[in-house]
């Protein structure tokens, strides 16, 4: 059974159906039901099965409740995020702690609740974390996005430590810009697309199957050795 945070749209749903179709059931979560359904459709239409629980992760009650309906979890993606981009300066207390809430407790707290349930259930598992490039370098009106990233940075290798004596392995991926809903808007301004492209040495935006293929690597078997390290699927944006 793999678990799907923030899977109603974008690299959630991505990757709920990416797992899918490598033969996962999945339990979906997301705060819109609406938009569960949609990812709930697709899912089930490559015959694996699936439900959808309506959760907001960063209240640790709900994602206790969540949890604790499900017999078992194997793999989590823990995708659920948010940012709020603006200059440092600039930057509101609430939107401080809306993208704190979201992007290292709500992390944090589904994390924790699924890795309860992987040690309980005692076969091991696979926790995905979610990060960004952003958790590994800095960016103008991006530092609340950026603190939170190398949280998640942080955190994954510490849990990876942790939780390896019950064959729990940790790891994070670190996209690059992907074009989906949340980052539409800021893309569309043709100045803030061409800078952003010419920082990536591939030449293009990344591609939410980009995303979903080291998803379903890290899940898999075949990373079976693999703990505690961030896969960066940056196109080279790091690299520089």
């Amino acid at each position: 059974m793999a678990m799907v945070t923030g899977a109603g749209r974008g690299i959630g749903r991505g990757c709920a159906i990416a797992l899918a179709k490598a033969g996962a059931d999945l339990t979906l979560m997301a705060r819109s039901r609406s938009e569960l359904e949609e990812t709930a459709c697709e899912v089930r239409a490559t015959g694996q099965n699936t439900q959808s629980i309506v959760c907001d992760v960063t209240d640790s009650r709900q994602v206790e409740e969540a949890v604790e309906f499900l017999e078992q979890i194997d793999i989590l993606v823990n995708n659920a995020g948010l940012n709020v981009p603006e200059p440092f300066l600039e930057v509101s207390e609430e939107n401080l702690d809306r993208v704190l809430a979201v992007n290292v407790k709500g992390v944090f707290l589904v994390a924790q609740a699924a890795a309860r349930r992987m040690v309980e259930h005692g076969e091991g598992g696979s926790i995905i974390n979610v990060s960004s490039q952003m958790g590994h370098v800095g960016a103008p009106r991006r530092t609340v996005y950026c603190a939170t990233k190398h949280a998640v940075e942080g955190l994954t290798k510490a849990m990876a430590v942790e939780l390896a004596p019950h064959n729990v392995r940790v790891n994070s991926v670190a996209p690059t810009f992907v074009e989906t809903p949340m980052t539409k808007p800021f893309l569309e301004d043709e100045t803030i697309r061409e800078d952003t492209l010419s920082r990536i040495p591939l030449g293009r935006l990344g591609r939410v199957e980009d995303v979903t293929g080291a998803v379903v690597f890290l899940a898999s078997p075949t990373a079976g050795l693999i703990t505690g390290t961030s896969l960066l699927v940056d196109g080279g944006w790091t690299a520089q």
